[in-house]
């Protein structure tokens, strides 16, 4: 069995979803980045509340803990891997896991990525929204001449495209007519993974330079261009790219299928990527996200 470990992103964050990890030696990831940042994080676990977590920082930080919390109580029960990737912030999740980023440098890239992307939010506000039913050709027709862009290629059927509030509504508008069955908006104040993301792509830059980058246990596939790389150089571009480029997620499941993987294990909060993976490739895909039950029942197939 040839296995390939995927990490989530934003989204996925509920309140108190450390509570599994808080008695298992794993929580010491939380100690450590505490350190790292300076300040307290575990509230972020146990105490944050659904609109605490609907702030960018704080979500992306849960999210990340979460994740690495899982995987450092799994990872010894789980075959070396032939490849990890992340969804969008999962991206760093999975250089963390692979060893291409030690959990300090990661942790802190981390939290400055969630302030630049905020304060390009901020500074550039827009939407986004789930075409249902739709291709990428079909999306990117749909945003064509309009303030509008393709930001995920999700799994075939599920494409999430993101721009101003006037250009996302003139691209929704002519998704129906082009045949897309239905539009899901997506409660954000952002259009990320789109050129709207520019000023965090910029203001990133400079960080992602001095972040000190190893070469990566297995490979990690980029969402940018859903290709492996097992390099350390390339990384401070790749992640600034990925900050205005779509997340080929679709792609990267395949990539992942082509390297030989036929399991995924999708290691952190939620099975959205689970799901995702059900519908896009032929491999068994479970979620791992309890180490308070025996081994066995860790495996739970959506």
């Amino acid at each position: 069995m040839a296995i390939a470990v995927l990490f989530p992103g934003q989204g996925t964050q509920t309140p108190r979803m450390g509570e599994p990890w808080r008695a298992s030696p794993a929580w010491e990831i939380v100690e450590r980045a505490e350190t790292a940042l300076g300040q307290p994080l575990a509230h972020l676990l146990l105490e944050a509340t659904a609109e605490d977590l609907s702030r960018t920082r704080e979500a992306q930080l849960a999210v990340l803990l979460a994740s690495l919390l899982a995987w450092e109580a799994l990872r010894d029960q789980v075959e070396a891997p032939v490849a990890f990737a992340g969804h969008s912030l999962g991206q760093i999740t999975a250089l963390i896991a692979s060893g291409a980023l030690n959990l300090a440098d990661g942790v802190a890239l981390a939290s400055a990525r969630a302030e630049c992307t905020q304060g390009a939010a901020d500074a550039h506000p827009g939407r986004m929204a789930a075409l249902i039913g739709a291709d990428v050709d079909m999306a990117a027709k749909a945003c064509s001449g309009l303030d509008a862009w393709v930001a995920n290629d999700n799994a075939p059927g599920q494409v999430v495209i993101g721009g101003t509030a006037e250009g996302l509504e003139a691209a929704t508008e002519q998704a129906g007519n082009l045949g897309v069955r239905r539009v899901v908006r997506l409660n954000v104040g952002a259009a990320f993974h789109t050129p709207r993301m520019q000023a965090a792509a910029d203001a990133l830059a400079p960080f992602l330079a001095t972040t000190p980058f190893r070469a990566p246990s297995a490979p990690v596939v980029s969402n940018a261009d859903a290709r492996p790389y097992g390099d350390a150089e390339g990384w401070p571009q790749r992640l600034a790219d990925h900050l205005i480029s779509p997340v080929r997620w679709r792609s990267s499941m395949e990539t992942l299928v082509e390297m030989g993987a036929t399991s995924f294990y999708e290691v952190g909060p939620g099975n959205v990527l689970t799901g995702l993976a059900k519908r896009t490739v032929d491999v068994t895909a479970v979620s791992l996200r309890n180490v308070t039950v025996p081994t066995d029942a860790l495996l739970e197939v959506a």
